[in-house]
């Protein structure tokens, strides 16, 4: 159901900067597209941990399709740093506006969630700080570092926001050494003032570039989405981009309207045509690629980490 106006778990509009914005037209999924409404033991075991430790998730923020699947197997993607975000693209279903303070036992609070849930792989995202003098960068570290604290065996995989204009923050993020480092450019770079105002394509290619010029042996990762009104070209483009800043693995899914208020889906892509960007972006020489309608950023991470690792080996024997 696509709503007009949403309200969070604080009882505040979630996007009040697109109340006055005219409806837009909601096209009707196709079959390939639904999901089955989460009702498992596992689904309600990982949303109670999460309820009890206080945490924030992307998978609830996000309102990611494949919620009930990931957390049936105690997978979820911890969004830290607040559920405001200080950006407002027009695609995202995150709340925004002035963030609050920061939670600082909030570190230690996902490294307990981490081992009640025996994750082996985690992934952490957060919202966009702009309000921060490192936009965050700092909190990155601390969580990692308490994962690893209480967690020696889980591998950490972060999706990070841009750090626009926060010199020295990505550097700090890097050193952290995580195992795979995450950064979507989201779109291609013609649609970016209309989808990712406040981002700036370039910027968020010369990020994934840095990570593997600073620590060649962390993995990069970068995803975009499709159905926005981007053409073939357009997206293989992107694609020789990103392995021109040597990045990794690529994710491709199709862009899910949250509700009338946000940017409209231009056409749902075909399974078939994804199949056919997953071919394309396979010969273009990254180690592992998803394309599915269904691709999210930390979908199937766990597993994708560990064909990353072999795909490298692979290649590299």
């Amino acid at each position: 159901m696509t709503t007009k106006l949403d309200i969070n778990k604080n009882n505040r509009i979630r996007h009040p900067e697109k109340v006055n914005k005219p409806d837009t037209l909601v096209l009707r999924k196709p079959s390939w597209i639904r999901v089955k409404a989460p009702t498992s033991q596992g689904y309600s075991k990982t949303r109670d941990i999460v309820k009890s430790s206080g945490l924030v998730t992307v998978c609830e923020e996000a309102a990611c399709p494949n919620i009930g699947e990931c957390w049936e197997k105690s997978h979820a993607t911890f969004m830290i740093l607040g559920e405001v975000c200080t950006r407002a693209c027009a695609f995202c279903n995150v709340s925004t506006g002035l963030p609050n303070k920061i939670d600082e036992e909030e570190p230690y609070k996902i490294a307990e969630a981490v081992k009640k849930m025996g994750l082996q792989h985690v992934v952490i995202t957060s919202v966009d700080r702009d309000d921060l003098a490192d936009g965050g960068a700092g909190h990155f570290v601390k969580v990692i570092s308490a994962i690893r604290e209480v967690s020696t065996k889980t591998t950490v995989e972060i999706l990070t926001p841009d750090f626009l204009r926060k010199k020295g923050a990505i550097d700090t993020v890097i050193d952290a050494k995580p195992d795979v480092f995450n950064h979507n450019l989201e779109t291609v770079p013609r649609l970016y003032l209309k989808i990712r105002p406040g981002a700036r394509y370039y910027h968020s290619l010369r990020l994934l570039d840095k990570v593997k010029q600073r620590d060649p042996d962390q993995f990069t990762k970068s995803g975009i989405m499709v159905g926005l009104g981007e053409t073939k070209e357009e997206v293989m483009q992107v694609m020789d981009d990103m392995r021109s800043a040597g990045v990794d693995f690529l994710t491709i899914g199709q862009y899910l309207q949250p509700t009338r208020k946000h940017v409209a889906v231009d056409r749902f892509v075909s399974p078939e045509e994804f199949k056919g960007y997953e071919t394309i972006a396979k010969a273009k020489g990254f180690l592992l690629v998803s394309a599915s309608p269904l691709t999210r950023s930390s979908y199937h991470a766990d597993s994708d980490f560990k064909e990353l690792q072999e795909n490298r080996k692979k290649r590299y024997k």
